[in-house]
């Protein structure tokens, strides 16, 4: 656990935030909401132990996020953000049966994506359990589908991204092929794809816009705390 905050203000207990996610992906999540909400002490929970998710069985995935996140209850948090677009997509509605407190999601943000392409093409990076998700099968269905959907094969990002061997030409050669076939907008559908957020900017170079959902994210867990005040 990680937690940010100073944990007091005017002498008294700031309330606190949840963040899980499996990895690092998620920390930058976090660092974002300590910012936008300094009233609030954000703990943040990582199963590195576990990673990555988005390969793995949706059951054996459950059973290692569940006990985190009831964890993260019994610290007192009073909402937790999903920093984990596998698990969202996947099992976030079984889930919110299962944890006492409210739970915000993080899914790619294909409904966005669709209203500012030009050129009817996005690209889609995600993990594997992600992209085959009903979610976000629904998603395109609902909101993507007089476009056309590129799903570049970002399996081993995670890995990269987590202990920090960056193959920038891999990379490259992942988001340059988007471009070349039309893509206008890139979907960051992994919030461990948010460290290389820069990258994949400096590779498109002005030629597609790159979206990540931190900051929807954060308008949302506003909307939810001032249910819960």
């Amino acid at each position: 656990m990680t937690k940010y905050g100073e944990g007091v203000m005017g002498g008294k207990p700031l309330p606190k935030i949840g963040v899980f996610d499996s990895g690092v992906g998620g920390l930058s999540v976090a660092k974002a909401i300590q910012a936008a909400l300094p009233e609030y002490r954000v703990i943040y929970a990582a199963d590195k132990r576990h990673l990555p998710y988005g390969n793995k069985p949706l059951r054996q995935i459950h059973g290692y996020v569940l006990p985190i996140l009831k964890d993260l209850v019994d610290q007192g948090c009073q909402v937790i953000v999903i920093a984990c677009n596998t698990v969202t997509t996947t099992m976030i509605d079984t889930l919110r049966q299962e944890v006492s407190v409210p739970l915000v999601g993080m899914e790619p943000m294909v409904k966005p994506a669709a209203s500012l392409t030009k050129s009817g093409i996005i690209a889609v990076c995600a993990t594997p359990n992600t992209l085959a998700s009903a979610r976000y099968s629904s998603l395109k269905k609902v909101f993507a589908k007089n476009l056309k959907v590129l799903e570049p094969d970002c399996s081993d990002w995670v890995p990269m991204i987590e202990n920090n061997q960056i193959n920038r030409d891999q990379i490259n050669k992942r988001i340059e092929t988007g471009c070349q076939a039309g893509a206008d907008v890139i979907v960051l559908g992994c919030t461990h794809y948010h460290w290389i957020e820069q990258l994949i900017k400096d590779i498109v170079a002005g030629r597609a816009t790159v979206l990540q959902p931190e900051q929807p994210v954060i308008e949302q867990l506003r909307r939810v705390l001032t249910q819960l005040a």
